[in-house]
């Protein structure tokens, strides 16, 4: 037998047999007489520890009824794999004790939403969160993967604005200093396209913030948005691109949350569906397939969240939803050649009822044509003025599109609210803590 530290529950199947020691935290314990089973936590995995009377000193017995939920302790054990599962568990042979936590607040009864979401400093360390956030943190990874392997780079755009991508009416406003309004950026699109010019692809990620009066499970007022900028690419390969990065992006997450799906009780067979190509209809075609599922829907409405949820239910795939209106959709927005009327644009939306995941189009790359669309919509032509450079000096064809990220774990984590999906959510009526 040797002495092995790995220091990381994650490792404990290359040591079975050996003794080991570990760091961390007491999640849940029961006792049946002379033996404790105690489930601890390291912040890699989950394992259950096993303490038995007969094998401790009287000292470290004690130790052992001492403890609490979450509890912080160093223990060490020999590892063992368990006879059913795949799972490893530690027979305990020495604990030292780092604190004895109070009364933990969250039980196991049932908590309503406002008693956690008060206590979300704590509740991140229910498994459920663990396995969220460490889902988050490998589709964050797989992003900067994707787009490192297909020649993007990284450009950081700036939070604090001078004007929005789409007018002000949903931005969070301040006074700048003797300058005049500033506002908390809601994309960085506008910035990234820039430097397109210098770069050729280029994306960024980041928190925005939208100061949009809803409490829809999809809203948060801060939440983090990448952005990808591509020249020489026209609507259909940017289509194309946002597919193979999805299509990416859940592959990795199968490769290595695999623990993680299965404490979310993730159906895997749905998440290994994803893959391109991806379903598309246009605008036009989704109306009449949404009127002929009871919505009230116009020709030139948007898709509302009820809407994106009834037409994509029942599928097995996510669907782009192309050529909106013109008229609903942003300026910058280059317009069909075959149908001036309609945007070049699409919106992907999750299947089984989650929503929109990503929003893009091909930009106007016209100086006159983008200049008459800012004083169609009203919006100050002074401010604009850099973003109007871009098209007087080498312009050229190209498209973009962003994801939100909260909306991405949501859907690939199966969790219907994105108040879940951010470690620390704001909402309208929430900023604690």
């Amino acid at each position: 037998m040797t002495n092995k530290i790995p220091n990381f529950v994650c490792e404990m199947s290359k040591h079975v047999d050996e003794v080991v020691t570990l760091r961390g935290w007491i999640f849940n314990l029961r006792s049946s007489g002379k033996i404790a089973f105690l489930q601890f936590r390291d912040g890699t995995g989950f394992c259950q520890v096993i303490a038995n009377q007969a094998t401790l000193s009287e000292k470290q017995w004690e130790d052992v009824k001492k403890l609490t939920l979450e509890s912080s302790v160093i223990i060490t054990g020999n590892v063992s794999k368990h006879p059913k599962k795949e799972e490893y568990e530690l027979q305990l042979a020495d604990i030292q004790i780092v604190q004895i936590a109070d009364e933990y607040p969250i039980g196991k009864k049932e908590h309503g939403p406002d008693f956690l979401l008060d206590n979300r400093h704590l509740w991140l360390r229910s498994q459920k969160q663990w396995a969220i956030q460490r889902v988050r943190d490998t589709i964050i990874e797989a992003t900067y993967e994707f787009f490192h392997q297909n020649h993007f780079i990284k450009i950081d755009s700036p939070i604090l604005t001078p004007n929005a991508c789409e007018g002000t009416t949903t931005l969070f406003e301040m006074e700048y200093f003797d300058m005049g309004k500033a506002y908390l950026s809601q994309s960085g699109q506008l910035y990234i396209e820039a430097a397109i010019m210098s770069h050729g692809r280029v994306f960024d990620f980041g928190p925005v913030f939208r100061a949009e009066k809803s409490k829809t499970r999809r809203h948060l007022t801060e939440f983090w948005m990448m952005d990808a900028e591509a020249a020489f690419v026209e609507h259909d390969e940017n289509l194309k691109i946002q597919e193979e990065l999805v299509s990416h992006i859940v592959q990795s997450v199968l490769r290595d949350n695999h623990q993680e799906l299965t404490i979310l009780e993730r159906n895997i067979a749905t998440l290994e569906a994803i893959k391109a190509p991806f379903y598309r209809m246009t605008h036009a075609e989704a109306v009449h397939k949404l009127r002929g599922l009871g919505s009230d829907i116009k020709d030139d409405d948007d898709l509302g969240g009820d809407d994106e949820t009834l037409i994509t239910k029942d599928l097995d795939r996510p669907l782009f939803i192309e050529k909106y209106p013109a008229k609903v959709k942003a300026f910058y927005m280059k317009r069909d050649p075959n149908n001036p009327e309609l945007a070049l644009c699409a919106d992907l939306l999750a299947p089984e009822g989650f929503g929109e995941l990503i929003g893009g189009s091909q930009r106007e790359d016209s100086y006159e044509t983008l200049k008459t669309r800012i004083e169609e919509h009203n919006l100050p032509l002074k401010s604009f003025g850099w973003y109007l450079d871009l098209r007087k000096y080498g312009s050229v064809p190209h498209s973009g599109f962003g994801y939100g990220l909260e909306r991405l774990v949501g859907w690939i984590c199966g969790v219907p609210h994105v108040r879940e999906t951010i470690p620390f959510p704001r909402l309208i009526s929430r900023l604690y803590p």
